[in-house]
C-alpha cells in the first residue's frame, strides 16, 4: 500500500516562505523564510512539531526564503540540504549547523521516503534551484523565485500530479505601480519573478493529464490578485478560476492530497 502523500505552505510571498511536503513519516520543510515563533506556530497550525521535520531542503539565499533556515535547523537539530552557491552565499548564519548536505542541482537524493529532485531556475540568486518532490510515483512540482521559463524547467515539470507555480505579479500593475524603476526591471526581468501571463504560457507547454492540484503562488501584493492569478492559470488549463488554489502571505495554504 502506498504511503499517503500531501503538501501545504505555511505561507508564501515576499514576506516569508515554507512549505511542507509529508509522504508517509516523512516530512520535509522547503525553505523558511519566518523567524523561530513564526514558524513553529505555521507549522502547529498545519498540525506538524518542528522535531517530526525530517530536513529542510533550501532554494536559494534571499531572506524570504532562508531567514528562518539556520535557528529552526539548529534548535531542533534538523539536516539541511542546499547547493554549493547558496551555502557560499549565505555561511555566516549557516556555519554553526552541524548536518549540512551540499547538493548537486543535477543529481537528485532521498529524505526518508522523500524522493527529491533538485533542478536549476534563471534567478538573480548565487546557485538558485527549485524542487520536484515524489514517491516513486506521484510527483509535486514546485516553482518559484524563477524571472522566466526554460525547456528544462518545462522538462522536468511536465506530467506532475500537483504543481505549485510562481505567479508574482501582473505585468501592467507592475509598470504602473510605485516601485522604483530599478526594482521594477529587476521583478520583471529575465531573472527575476514570473509573472501572471509567463505563467500561463508555461502551464500551457505542460502535459497536465495527470494534474490534480495546481496553485498560484508567491504572489506580490502589490502588483497582483488573486483574481488575476487564477484567471491567468485557468485560461492555460480550460478550467474553471474556482479550481486554481492560492497560496496566502498569511496562511499559506492547507493540507493538499494527492491521490
Amino acid at each position: 500500500m502506498a504511503s499517503a502523500f500531501r503538501f501545504a505552505s505555511l505561507g508564501s510571498g515576499s514576506e516569508g516562505n515554507a512549505l511542507l511536503v509529508q509522504i508517509g513519516q516523512t516530512c520535509v520543510l522547503m525553505d523558511c523564510g519566518f523567524n523561530l515563533a513564526e514558524s513553529v506556530a505555521r507549522l502547529a497550525r498545519l498540525g506538524i512539531r518542528p522535531e517530526a521535520l525530517s530536513g529542510i531542503v533550501v532554494t536559494h539565499e534571499h531572506g524570504d526564503h532562508i531567514a528562518g533556515v539556520s535557528r529552526l535547523a539548529h534548535k531542533y537539530a534538523i539536516p539541511v540540504w542546499l547547493t554549493h552557491g547558496t551555502f557560499r552565499a549565505h555561511t555566516k548564519s549557516l556555519n554553526k549547523l552541524t548536518s549540512i548536505t551540499h547538493i548537486d542541482p543535477h543529481n537528485s537524493f532521498t529524505i526518508g521516503e522523500v524522493m527529491v529532485q533538485p533542478y536549476l531556475v534563471p534567478h538573480d540568486a548565487a546557485e538558485p534551484v527549485q524542487y520536484v518532490f515524489s514517491d516513486g510515483n506521484k510527483r509535486l512540482g514546485v516553482l518559484t523565485d524563477t524571472g522566466s521559463s526554460t525547456p528544462y524547467i518545462e522538462q522536468v515539470l511536465s506530467g506532475c500530479d500537483a504543481l505549485v507555480l510562481e505567479c508574482n505579479h501582473d505585468s501592467e500593475l507592475l509598470n504602473n505601480g510605485d516601485y522604483p524603476h530599478s526594482l521594477k526591471q529587476r521583478v520583471g526581468g529575465r531573472f527575476g519573478h514570473l509573472n501572471n501571463t509567463g505563467a500561463a504560457a508555461l502551464l500551457a507547454q505542460l502535459d497536465n493529464r495527470k494534474l490534480q492540484h495546481i496553485v498560484a503562488a508567491h504572489l506580490s501584493k502589490k502588483n497582483n490578485t488573486p483574481e488575476l492569478a487564477r484567471a491567468a492559470l485557468s485560461s492555460a488549463l480550460g478550467c474553471e478560476d474556482e479550481w486554481i488554489g492560492v497560496a496566502t502571505q498569511e496562511y499559506g495554504f492547507d493540507w493538499r492530497e494527492i491521490d
